[in-house]
């Protein structure tokens, strides 16, 4: 069993975060922290970790591992303004690892930041305008919006609730600005977190905004998904998804991910009391005393949706109207330019596994650098790990794109259609809960599936694939028509056939295997589906069309 009263018992004597973070960021003799502050460190939106390619070198040496940390910025629906953008790059260079990544809840991470650039990286990110708190830690994280917010009036209010749901719901203690800004230290006692309390919540809590056809949040992912329903141009309001989640343990069926169920309808001024009213039912319900069940899709279970539905009436004191139902047709991102409502426009580009780096003839980090220079619009990240160019005047698009060729950031025109759908998390070597590469392997994956595609004439297909490093989710591999799950060093548990909107999980269709067997179970299913698929059909569902599943080695297939 994984209990956590320890977890617990640190947030309840941590005095509203604080805990004892400060005075081990002044100690120099160690690069590290102690546990119980990393762990209260996840809510100030960093984590400590060490480079385990040097894990084994290191400690042959008797030296203490190459302990960093990564930050994680909490941008509400991934709105980058050009100032903040050059601020993060200089950040990236100058106190990082040379890079930033574009996670999939739409923000950036800064990995290799060492102890004593931890702080002066976060106030310099807080001049920037922008803040850490709970980007990591058990609150509601990042709340994540469908990114093209202005393609029409009600995108650009859907973004708005998004922006307002993040304010309302974030930590109210003073510790980050005492710890991190040199804040005056708070003198009234108690302290009171109004929504959270002593204790916060029982584990993270994920919000995403979705507007149909488009699911390129993956709404039924998160904890609390938001449906915008938009009728003539007019937000009507929005159907309530709740207990999505995609975290899960190898051999442990306890564990496993959900799909949000949609419980009703609430109108815009209804949406900020159903959040706080859906949240603060989970920090009274959730599991406190088994780490791997205190998400919300277990809550759900354990105590059914229609009992979590009456408590939140209860608490709400109105009753959800039912739910308009909405069509998905997609979730991943649309490429290359789009015209909004306003005249403005806005350009999608492909950035594989969110990595923006300068390696060999891939200048990436540079060019959005130079484009932000001259760029009077907005930058917004998505949560497949891309960057739309946004709010681009007309007469300004001819500049973009020569900056967009200039540094080969136009890969979204070349290469086949899996590689503009794929998706990885970070893995090794910074993550400790990786088990197998992710984000290094998925160039070398793509390449050996490309050439498979190509055999059977499927290079223009797209198909949905996602790469994790373990079974956490981080990549919603659980949502990919073709997902590996990682094992251990290169070993995978293959999954097949989830569909192409984000609305259905995929199975096991073979268990901790290698490339060589990843390769040779997916190349007579990609033969079959060259020669036998319907018009339009896409391969997840031709996978269970055809009934795969039935005619696996029973040993090797599971639900």
């Amino acid at each position: 069993m994984s209990s956590h009263p320890d977890i617990e018992q640190i947030k309840a004597k941590s005095r509203h975060l604080r805990g004892t973070i400060a005075e081990g960021l002044r100690d120099l003799l160690t690069g590290s922290i102690s546990d119980d502050d990393g762990k209260l460190l996840k809510f100030h939106g960093s984590y400590q970790q060490d480079d385990r390619d040097l894990r084994e070198e290191r400690r042959r040496q008797k030296l203490e591992p190459a302990y960093s940390f990564m930050l994680r910025a909490r941008l509400p629906g991934g709105v980058v303004s050009p100032a903040q953008w050059l601020e993060f790059d200089r950040l990236a260079r100058e106190y990082a690892s040379g890079s930033l990544r574009i996670t999939t809840r739409q923000t950036f991470q800064w990995h290799g930041i060492i102890k004593e650039r931890l702080k002066p990286t976060i106030s310099a990110i807080h001049d920037a305008l922008a803040s850490t708190i709970a980007a990591c830690g058990d609150v509601v994280r990042n709340v994540v919006s469908t990114p093209n917010p202005v393609q029409s009036e009600a995108h650009a209010e859907a973004y708005a609730w998004a922006a307002r749901l993040s304010d309302d719901l974030a930590p109210t203690t003073r510790a980050y600005h005492e710890i991190w800004l040199d804040g005056e230290p708070l003198i009234e006692e108690p302290e009171v977190e109004p929504l959270y309390g002593q204790t916060y919540l029982p584990r993270k809590f994920k919000i995403g905004l979705a507007i149909p056809p488009l699911n390129d949040i993956d709404v039924f992912a998160q904890d609390l998904g938001l449906i915008a329903i938009v009728d003539q141009g007019r937000l009507e309001g929005f159907d309530v998804a709740v207990g999505g989640g995609m975290g899960a343990t190898h051999g442990d069926a306890t564990t496993y991910p959900r799909l949000a169920s949609v419980v009703g309808f609430v109108t815009p001024d209804q949406l900020l009391a159903t959040a706080e009213a859906i949240v603060s039912v989970q920090r009274d319900w959730g599991n406190r005393k088994e780490r791997k069940h205190a998400r919300l899709k277990y809550t759900l279970d354990h105590r059914g949706v229609d009992a979590f539905v009456d408590e939140i009436e209860a608490r709400l004191g109105f009753a959800l109207a039912p739910a308009r139902g909405a069509h998905f047709d997609h979730n991943g991102d649309r490429y290359g330019w789009i015209e909004g409502s306003d005249g403005l426009w806005h350009l999608t580009l492909q950035i594989e596994a969110g990595r923006l780096a300068d390696n060999g003839p891939h200048r990436w980090l540079t060019g959005l650098r130079e484009i932000a220079r001259v760029h009077t619009g907005d930058f917004r990240l998505t949560c497949n790990q891309n960057v739309i160019v946004a709010n681009v005047r007309a007469d300004d698009r001819q500049r973009i794109d020569a900056l967009v060729h200039e540094y080969r950031l136009d890969a979204y025109l070349r290469g086949s259609a899996i590689r503009r759908h794929a998706v990885a998390c970070v893995a090794l070597p910074t993550c400790g809960l990786a088990m197998a590469e992710a984000e290094r392997y998925l160039p070398t994956f793509l390449g050996r599936v490309e050439g498979l595609l190509g055999a059977h004439g499927l290079t223009d297909a797209p198909i949905l694939l996602r790469l994790s490093g373990c079974p956490n989710g981080c990549s919603r591999p659980y949502l990919g028509e073709i997902a590996l799950v990682g094992r251990g060093p290169g070993r995978y548990d293959l999954r097949l056939a989830a569909d192409f909107s984000g609305q259905r999980l995929n199975r096991i269709y073979r268990e901790n295997i290698d490339e060589e067997a990843i390769l040779a179970a997916l190349d007579p299913l990609l033969a079959r589906y060259a020669s036998e698929r319907g018009a339009g059909e896409h391969f997840g569902d031709f996978l269970l069309r055809s009934r795969v599943f039935d005619v696996a080695h029973p040993a090797e297939v599971g639900a």
